[in-house]
């Protein structure tokens, strides 16, 4: 697959989406948020949830489960 290129020349870089609508539910008039917070980070950093483990891809910590 071919780069784009803009009028210039330049080619665009693509920007990843980061998908945090997918971290919430709204029911009412209460949001609840589906993933736990990172205890070292704190509110407004998830915790990845990968089948063997959650991890935060800010500071670095893991938990097993």
């Amino acid at each position: 697959m071919a780069a784009k290129k803009d009028s210039k020349g330049k080619t665009e870089k693509k920007k990843p989406s980061t998908k945090k609508s997918s971290c919430y539910t709204v029911n009412g008039d209460k949001l609840e948020r589906k993933n736990q917070f990172c205890p070292k980070c704190g509110p407004g950093v998830f915790l990845a949830i990968h089948k063997d483990r959650k991890s935060c891809g800010k500071c670095g910590y893991m938990e097993k489960n």
